[in-house]
């Protein structure tokens, strides 16, 4: 492999991202890229944050950055032979103020998006909550990205004529630019049972049964690429990889995934590699592949007499590591279209006033970076604070009530200063407003809470697990392997911390930042950082509301916010409750995200 040194030196140069407002990256110690034959910058859960982190240093490239770094990037390639491919793994949308706070949503976001020249795409849940973001990709998305789309389980149904089709194609065969490499390419979304009516997913295990999928298998080529809005540790990729590999024992195989919101990477056996590229455009990450054969023996399988092998690091999103990695600096890396593109998201950030401040935020609150309950938790805020002041209905206001809240109904961190606009799409990019179900007898309505926290199973159905409840980041914390999470319990904080750890003997101080143990290892981060630790949280919080100064209220409204109601009438029905469909009701006007946006302003008033 074309092989750098192991651990690069500090960075030296003065970086400035392309965002008005965003802080400038900090130096620190690097990890090199390692080259293959084949190589791949992957993207996942970007979630429109294309403006990237305006004020977290280590993120704070935008996607006019990325598309001049992958322009040297795959200069790089041509120059040595090489290949390079990109390769999104879909969650494009809700998220950021960039997709959300304009009319109609992703006004500005697909046209800026498409700026990427991206070589193998598909689709995620969240283009397929809504109807009108499921017709975006099939008239937007689709066609800006035309053979390199890849929708293997997924159909569009046009509103019009009411016809049932592939919103793209299954699969892709194609050969690479330089290496003339032969790819059979998939893309898969996991058992997604949440989508719109103008959609229909497959199950995966449906989809591998089908005619083409079967033929699909059955090709030779150097290598198959699965892509799939799925996390790497879900039974959807394990699917596909065991009828694969049934057909074709020796082709390599890699997969991209996503969904989980987590750096991870692991084998499924010695020809096969699969990494998940984080979220939010923090991470780009990068996959190499070496020993690929493409000359094949009569009667051979291409893969039969070489030895594969593959690479993976998790680039931190900033100017900095893209100088490094590009050798490079701030008057040489910039392309002529990456800087139109960083233009055209600074405007339409203008147009959409996401820099608008409704306050200052007292001090930071986190979302799995501090313990809840906490002073520090963003769930004890709004359970304390905030769900109290915005959960009323004028005509029941004196009336005793409790407030649900799923977890992941919260998205990102708030940082201590301004709360612009843009934040509140960050903190809680979503549509759903608050119902209720009114003359709950209290006995009843308090199992709800400890039902969605602590004894779920009873209530999961195939569209109601309780992995839709709580933070994407934490959906797998239930495998040992899954990097960074903490239980609060004694002996078991410190030996991860330790596995986590990276010394950086005689360099500077390191800022805190991802710091992952995968299947592969501990040196998959590009950057070396000092460790973070992260916490679990519930799947829901409960807030009481005009309750007695002593004692219980016979009976209570149970308020919730509308995307939990599949979980609460069954919870209510085990707690005992007589209670339908029927009895849920509206319980005022307005979305989490405005209501919030309403509380600022009117609580954090301060100057920054």
């Amino acid at each position: 492999m074309l092989t750098r040194s192991v651990l690069g030196a500090t960075l030296a140069l003065v970086a400035r991202a392309a965002q008005p407002g965003a802080v400038e990256p900090v130096a620190a110690p690097m990890r090199d890229l390692t080259w293959g034959q084949l190589n791949f910058l992957h993207t996942t859960d970007t979630h429109g944050w294309l403006g990237g982190h305006l004020l977290e240093a280590q993120y704070s490239a935008d996607w006019g950055d990325y598309i001049s770094f992958s322009h040297h990037m795959r200069k790089r390639a041509d120059d040595t032979g090489a290949d390079l491919l990109l390769v999104d793994t879909g969650d494009r949308i809700e998220g950021n103020g960039l997709y959300d706070a304009s009319t109609p949503k992703g006004l500005f976001q697909y046209d800026i998006y498409a700026e990427q020249d991206v070589d193998i795409i598909c689709i995620g849940n969240h283009e397929l909550y809504q109807a009108y973001s499921a017709d975006r990709e099939h008239n937007a998305t689709v066609p800006n990205f035309r053979e390199n789309y890849i929708a293997s389980n997924l159909d569009y149904i046009d509103s019009a004529t009411g016809e049932r089709k592939p919103l793209a194609q299954r699969y892709r065969k194609f050969k690479t630019k330089n290496q003339g490499l032969e790819i059979v390419a998939f893309g898969f979304l996991f058992d997604f049972t949440g989508n719109a009516n103008n959609s229909v997913v497959q199950p995966v295990a449906e989809t591998i049964k089908e005619e083409w999928f079967q033929e699909a298998i059955r090709e030779k080529p150097d290598l198959f690429v699965v892509i799939g809005h799925v996390g790497l540790r879900m039974e959807e990729f394990r699917t596909i990889f065991t009828a694969l590999r049934k057909q074709n024992w020796h082709i390599p195989i890699v997969f991209f995934g996503g969904h989980a919101h987590v750096r991870d990477a692991l084998s499924y056996d010695s020809q096969s590699f699969a990494m998940a590229s984080g979220r939010y455009f923090e991470t780009i990450g990068w996959m190499s592949v070496d020993g690929l054969r493409k000359a094949k023996k009569p009667g051979k399988d291409a893969s039969t007499e070489s030895s594969v092998s593959f690479t993976r690091k998790y680039m931190d999103n900033n100017l900095y590591g893209m100088y490094y990695h590009t050798g490079l600096n701030k008057t040489t890396f910039p392309t002529d279209h990456g800087k139109r593109v960083s233009s055209m998201i600074a405007k339409a950030r203008s147009a959409l006033q996401l820099d608008y401040t409704y306050g200052c935020a007292p001090k930071d609150l986190w979302m799995s970076r501090a313990k809840f309950p906490s002073n520090e938790s963003i769930y004890s805020w709004l359970q304390d604070e905030v769900l109290p002041d915005i959960i009323v209905n004028d005509t029941r206001k004196d009336k005793a009530r409790l407030a649900i809240v799923n977890t992941g109904g919260i998205r990102f961190d708030i940082f201590k200063g301004p709360f612009t606009r843009d934040s509140t799409y960050t903190v809680s990019p979503f549509t759903s407003g608050f119902s209720y179900v009114p003359d709950v007898p209290y006995e009843v309505a308090s199992k709800v809470i400890v039902l969605l926290n602590g004894a779920g199973k009873v209530l999961e159905t195939e569209r109601t697990h309780s992995r839709f409840l709580d933070i994407p980041e934490q959906m797998t914390s239930e495998d040992p392997t899954h990097p960074g999470l903490v239980q609060d319990s004694p002996g078991e904080e410190e030996p991860r911390l330790e596995l986590r750890s990276t010394p950086a003997a005689g360099g500077p101080d390191l800022i805190p930042g991802y710091t992952t143990k995968d299947d592969i290892g501990k040196d998959g981060d590009d950057t070396v950082h000092k460790p973070v630790t992260f916490y679990p949280v519930p799947n829901c919080i409960q807030s009481e509301i005009e309750f007695p100064d002593e004692g219980k209220p016979e009976k209570v409204d149970l308020v919730f916010i509308d995307f939990v109601q599949p979980w609460i009438i069954p919870a209510l029905k085990f707690s005992g409750g007589d209670f339908s469909d029927d009895d849920v009701r509206r319980y005022m006007d307005g979305t989490l995200t405005y209501k919030l946006g309403e509380w600022i302003k009117a609580n954090w008033k301060e100057d920054c």
